[in-house]
């Protein structure tokens, strides 16, 4: 964990009271990143590990645990996903530009940016040439183990199913124009984001309100984790609701009764818009859009997602 992502680090059981965390114990570091130890918060007495250089903020109580994460640790899952945010810096012929074309949206930005929900870390890495410091959040720790794998190394090999047992060696290699001093990944609960209020001057949550058990809440701290004014917001997703994954209840959309009845995407951009209450600042939206993006299964089975976005800059709180 690099030593600057600890002036942004608050205790994730202790919200909505912000306390921030602590280095506890015996620190190791190396190059201005700290390798193993602890970090504690002094209201509530929880301790959380840096291992192998990867800080641990998902606290005890996060519903993004079991079954709604586990899927995530799979290999074939985090091979997957590293074709799919990654496939066109290979050269694959299969590949999307939807990183290029998110990417693309935002301006540059002086401070830190956030991308809730990273996977295996490419939006982190392309929010990193638009602010001084890009920071990716996402509760598996898989993903967030090759993203770092990545980061440092500049490169990272894995296999890809082709056919029944077959598969093939893949290798992917960053462009010199990201670089890993001002990038870093935690593993943590987009629920409760271990960040201050008011902190990100540029935030992504691409491809996940459907995937977490209170898309609502996780909505409310990227509204709370943001700055006050100017900052700017990407949302995408398909909208592929699941009540495995998230209770009907808590769905912001694809329901005919109920709080958010309707579609998803047209709930979300008026909860922006201040149409819908729930949010304390107030939003512009700048934009919308939609993207294709792709996973791979195995050589002949891929998944084509439609992705709804809209860009929003908060504009002070209403």
């Amino acid at each position: 964990m690099k030593e600057w992502l600890l002036s942004i680090l608050c205790c994730p059981t202790c919200l909505p009271v912000e306390t921030r965390l602590q280095c506890e114990g015996t620190i190791h570091v190396e190059d201005c990143d700290i390798l193993k130890g602890g970090l504690a918060c002094p209201r509530c007495g929880t301790t959380y590990p840096i291992i192998d250089g990867t800080a641990h903020l998902v606290t005890p109580a996060s519903s993004r645990t079991g079954k709604n994460i586990s899927r995530y640790e799979a290999p074939h899952m985090i091979s997957s996903y590293l074709w799919a945010q990654y496939a066109d810096l290979t050269c694959d012929s299969e590949a999307n530009d939807a990183y290029e074309i998110w990417a693309s949206l935002f301006s540059q930005t002086s401070g830190f940016a956030l991308d809730a929900g990273c996977a295996v870390g490419r939006f982190t890495l392309e929010l990193s040439r638009r602010a001084d410091y890009s920071v990716g959040v996402d509760a598996s720790l898989g993903f967030i183990k090759k993203a770092r794998e990545l980061m440092s190394n500049k490169a990272v090999r894995f296999t890809l199913p082709e056919e029944g047992m077959l598969r093939r060696a893949v290798e992917i290699r960053l462009p010199d124009y990201f670089t890993a001093d001002n990038v870093e990944f935690v593993v943590a609960d987009v629920e409760r984001l271990p960040f201050p209020s008011s902190r990100f001057g540029a935030v992504g949550s691409l491809n996940i309100v459907d995937k977490v058990s209170r898309p609502l809440q996780h909505l409310q701290e990227i509204d709370r984790v943001s700055k006050e004014s100017g900052a700017q917001f990407l949302f995408s997703d398909p909208f592929s609701w699941s009540a495995e994954l998230t209770s009907p209840d808590n769905w912001l959309g694809g329901k005919e009764h109920g709080s958010f009845r309707g579609k998803g995407y047209e709930n979300i951009v008026d909860l922006f818009s201040g149409k819908i209450s729930g949010l304390k600042k107030s939003w512009r939206i700048e934009g919308k859009g939609r993207v294709w993006w792709k996973i791979r299964n195995h050589a002949n089975h891929f998944e084509l997602i439609r992705s709804l976005f809209f860009k929003a800059v908060s504009a002070g709180f209403g």
